[in-house]
């Protein structure tokens, strides 16, 4: 197992705060850990203190597992210089004194965007539940020899895989109305749609780009370029962050969601994605906006 030390990080708030790892990683049941399939490779990431150790189980050399973990996890971000910048008031104080070490995930965009298309009108645990039943059933499967016995696991379904079916059928798995978003967006990846590419254009034209998909609105468009891209700037804002900023800066009052991205862009500007993160996690375990 490889070690690496770091500061300001939580595998458990990390994990906890509702990103793509969430929905389809398996946190240790201590919540200082957790194991997640990448390609034909199974990782396994633990954390004691200020150090984090991590393995690979398949080809994945040792090399690019390391540079896996430290993209996956964020771990090259400068936190002092984020929590500089988004430590604005006394609630985000409050949040990044509860939850510090809460980093902003990167994950694949097709992956990203698919857990975020099914987590519209839907729960944490019950996304969990669908993105695990259709790794179940549409994920390649691997088995890997791993100290004298067989590790089987299935990886993240490819869009191919879910193109190729009805609506119906994706239905079973329990993903409702959302069933022919995942069917569409699926056949647009592999298709005429090129995912790849949004990574390089600038925020706001990424965003549209996102937004001609169907299924794909403000709040998704930007969940996938925070947790798929990396893009810090964008302010994902559903039901739940808008009660909380209307909550804690508008003293209630009513706002419109561009309304609240203007305010999230002029407050936190380049680092409003990592603000989002701490307001939704700290105000959703205060159960602020309630």
């Amino acid at each position: 197992m490889q070690r690496m030390r770091v500061a300001d990080f939580s595998i458990r708030h990390t994990i906890e705060s509702a990103q793509p790892l969430t929905f389809f990683g398996d946190a240790k049941s201590d919540g200082n850990g957790v194991a997640y399939a990448c390609g034909s490779s199974m990782i396994e990431v633990e954390q004691k203190g200020d150090s984090i150790g991590f393995r690979a189980y398949g080809s994945m050399r040792a090399a690019r597992l390391r540079d896996e973990v430290r993209a996956r996890f964020g771990l090259g971000d400068d936190m002092p210089v984020i929590y500089n910048n988004i430590e604005t008031d006394a609630f985000m104080k409050k949040a990044i004194r509860n939850y510090r070490g809460l980093r902003i995930t990167r994950n694949d965009p097709w992956e990203t965007a698919l857990c975020f298309v099914i987590s519209q009108f839907n729960n944490v645990k019950r996304i969990r539940g669908i993105v695990k039943r259709l790794v179940a059933a549409y994920g390649d499967a691997h088995t890997i020899s791993a100290g004298g016995t067989q590790l089987v696991f299935r990886e993240f379904p490819k869009p191919e895989a879910l193109a190729e079916m009805s609506v119906e059928e994706l239905m079973r798995h329990g993903a409702g109305f959302r069933a022919k978003y995942i069917r569409k967006l699926a056949q647009e990846c592999c298709g005429s749609f090129d995912l790849g590419s949004i990574g390089r254009k600038r925020y706001a034209d990424a965003k549209d780009a996102l937004m001609q998909l169907d299924g794909v609105g403000d709040k998704v468009a930007d969940c996938t370029l925070l947790f798929g891209y990396g893009k810090l700037e964008a302010f994902p804002t559903d039901t739940w962050i808008k009660r909380i900023v209307e909550h804690v800066y508008f003293d209630g009052r009513k706002q419109s969601i561009s309304d609240i991205h203007e305010f999230a862009s002029e407050r936190w500007g380049k680092y409003a994605g990592y603000a989002q993160q701490y307001l939704f996690w700290a105000g959703r375990n205060m159960k602020v906006g309630r």
